[in-house]
């Protein structure tokens, strides 16, 4: 029987809007050389009928030429419909590449939305809070210890400065009490003497007479 009437396996693929485009602008082609070559013929009466004179012969030749018109009258108005047909079935072409490409995309982003709701699903927001918290408490505690390494332990923690000035005061004044000491300084001259000491020059010392007279 399949060798008879065949089966559904052999039958050909249906064309596709890429083929019946491919087919089409075949068709045009073809058409569009067969415009030029009437062209051609039209300017070859109409040079012929330019050389004669009014007659039988030149009445001939424009038959022919209106008929070569008409035909290529027929076929601008049949490559002017193949050309429309060719620009709806681009135009259909691309509409569907657009909404392929678009129903690529949505598929992509379900995909992606599946998959985020499969990943984010395992986290709790709860756990990553607390998580956060201790953080926070972990920095907290390492300042702590920070700053009690930092903590010197030959000064108070915190120093009035009041008690500074008036430590300071008190030392003034016991200075003051207890007078200048004079052993600091043996140069100088004590304050109850007036005048500073006069240094006599130094003179030298006399000889006996009796040497002087035995001298004589």
């Amino acid at each position: 029987m399949n060798r008879i009437f065949g089966s559904s396996a052999s039958k050909k693929p249906r064309p596709t809007l890429q083929d019946a485009i491919s087919s089409t602008d075949t068709r045009v082609s073809s058409i569009e050389v067969k415009i030029r070559k009437l062209d051609g013929e039209l300017g070859r009466y109409k040079d012929q009928m330019s050389k004669l004179r009014n007659g039988p012969g030149k009445n001939a030749i424009q038959e022919r030429a209106l008929r070569t018109l008409k035909q290529k009258r027929m076929y601008e108005a049949q490559l002017a419909q193949l050309q429309q047909q060719t620009f709806n079935m681009e135009s259909a072409s691309l509409a569907t590449e657009n909404l392929r490409n678009t129903m690529a995309t949505v598929d992509a982003m379900k995909q992606t939305q599946k998959e985020l709701k499969k990943q984010y699903g395992k986290m709790d927001i709860d756990k990553i809070e607390n998580i956060h918290y201790e953080m926070e408490d972990l920095l907290e505690q390492v300042n702590e210890i920070q700053e009690s390494l930092g903590r010197s332990y030959a000064v108070p923690d915190e120093i009035d400065e009041a008690d500074l000035q008036a430590e300071l005061d008190a030392l003034e004044l016991e200075e003051e009490v207890e007078g200048p000491s004079y052993l600091a300084d043996l140069n100088k001259v004590p304050d109850f003497v007036d005048e500073a000491p006069v240094e006599l020059p130094e003179t030298a010392p006399k000889e006996p007479a009796e040497a002087v007279k035995s001298g004589a």
